[in-house]
């Protein structure tokens, strides 16, 4: 007999036939089982149903998405709400209660007035004890004094006022800018009746000062804290481009300063005419910086104008108690002279002439100059207001009144910008060009007053100007120097 060598036999010597062990059987349906889980991984269930359309793995594709389709309809909610539980709604008293025991701030709605009562748990304290040192930051306000601002911040007013004499030895209580921060601190008081004593005061009194008062052994003592101050001014160049205030603002040049600044070039040139876009602008301010980081910025001390081979350099200088600028030569201010009221052009003198409007001859006591109707009228020179109204044929009309002798008038406005009593400048505005009162068209008239009489415009010429001579010369000089000397910003 043979026997056969097959997977489901094995021989077992002679004629006997024995089968495998059952253990193979199941090892090798395991393997056919992990081959089918492998076969089916690599089936791709999610196909993209825009390519191979009509093809095996299109239709399977769309199988699939057919059925998850029908499956999200088939466990889809209903269009009937699902029933819930709502609590009903609490009358009035009762979410008053809810609020006044809620953890809430009163911003929230805790307003009833109504708090928590302390249960038997709560042992009640006889005396609240108090905090051994109360740190305070006050301000002092304009037109303050330094004791009563101690006293609001808790200071015994006796303490208050040997506080308020020890500052005053040390700085004048004027020097003291409103607005300065104090910071204090309170010690411990003996009983409640009495106000907490003072243990420490500090503040900046001055830009260059700092001040500290604080207890030691049982007394209060004043500390000078002095500050390192570099007084370096400001130095700010630039190209003038289109517009001269927009570089130096854009140039970080203060406002307050430029106002200054145009105000001095004025005296001197037209800015809007004679100034270039080539043009460099020099302006020199007073400046400050603290040691501890502070800077403060004064007024502008140089103001220069470089037109190529032209520079304009005026200094600020205070001459016979009075402070104006001066140029490089020691010039200082044309102070009185006559400045054209309006731009305009002349349309009539001073003298007899028919009048317009009534049809005769008359006096004409002013010169008129023809403007477009609503362009500024000034000063013509420095003065004070007297007269400003309505002033029958004159229409609106404004007198200034400049020195005991001389004064001017300006008629026919359209509105008037000054008031009785007010003082101006050469160059400010005090109108507006008009047609008012007896005019055929918008016009100035303009008239100048000598000794309440007046006189042709046209002849009145007043031209004063200071002069620096001698030592006040070279000082002038050296100071100029000085200031150019330091070097710009940027």
């Amino acid at each position: 007999m043979y026997l056969r060598d097959t997977e489901e036999f094995a021989g077992a010597g002679g004629g006997a036939i024995a089968l495998k062990p059952a253990g193979g059987t199941r090892r090798s349906n395991r393997d056919l089982f992990r081959r089918g889980l492998e076969e089916a991984s690599q089936i791709d269930l999610v196909v993209d149903l825009g390519q191979r359309i009509g093809s095996r793995e299109w239709w399977r594709g769309l199988a699939t998405c057919t059925a998850l389709c029908a499956a999200a309809f088939a466990f889809a909610p209903g269009v009937r709400p699902v029933p819930g539980w709502l609590a009903p709604p609490m009358a009035e008293a009762e979410a008053d209660q809810m609020r006044a025991q809620a953890i809430a701030p009163e911003a929230y709605g805790a307003d009833t007035g109504r708090r928590m009562p302390a249960t038997a748990l709560v042992e009640r304290l006889a005396d609240t004890p108090e905090r051994p040192e109360v740190n305070v930051t006050t301000t002092l306000g304009r037109g303050d004094g330094f004791a009563r601002v101690l006293e609001r911040a808790g200071v015994g007013a006796d303490e208050a006022k040997a506080v308020a004499a020890m500052i005053a030895s040390a700085v004048d209580p004027a020097d003291i800018k409103s607005g300065t921060k104090l910071d204090l601190t309170l010690g411990r008081r003996p009983n409640r009746q009495v106000a907490r004593p003072l243990e420490h005061l500090a503040f900046r009194a001055k830009f260059e000062l700092a001040l500290e008062v604080k207890r030691e052994d049982g007394v209060l003592r004043l500390k000078r804290i002095p500050i390192a101050v570099d007084e370096t001014p400001l130095r700010i160049v630039g190209r003038v481009g289109s517009s001269l205030l927009a570089a130096a603002r854009a140039a970080g040049a203060p406002a307050k300063a430029i106002e200054t600044y145009l105000r001095a070039l004025g005296q001197h040139l037209s800015i809007s005419r004679d100034v270039h876009a080539n043009d460099r602008f020099d302006l020199i301010i007073a400046h400050r910086r603290a040691a501890t980081g502070e800077t403060e910025t004064g007024g502008l001390l140089y103001a220069g104008l470089s037109q190529g081979k032209k520079t304009l350099r005026l200094l600020k200088w205070t001459e016979g108690g009075r402070e104006q600028w001066f140029d490089a030569a020691g010039i200082g201010e044309q102070r009185g002279q006559m400045t054209m009221p309006v731009r305009g052009h002349l349309t009539s003198s001073f003298g007899m002439r028919h009048h317009p409007v009534l049809g005769y001859s008359r006096m004409h006591r002013g010169i008129d100059y023809g403007a477009p109707m609503g362009s500024p009228i000034v000063a013509a020179t420095d003065g004070v207001v007297t007269y400003a109204g309505w002033h029958g044929g004159h229409g609106n009309f404004v007198q200034i009144k400049h020195s005991a002798t001389l004064g001017t008038g300006y008629g026919h406005m359209s509105r008037i910008a000054a008031k009785v009593g007010q003082h101006v400048h050469a160059g400010q505005v005090i109108g507006y060009v008009g047609s008012t009162g007896l005019s055929t068209g918008p016009h100035l008239h303009f008239e100048v007053y000598k000794n309440n009489v007046a006189v042709n415009p046209a002849s009145v010429k007043f031209i004063q100007a200071a002069r620096l001579a001698g030592a006040e010369l070279r000082r002038f000089k050296a100071t100029l120097a000085r200031l150019l000397a330091v070097r710009a910003n940027g």
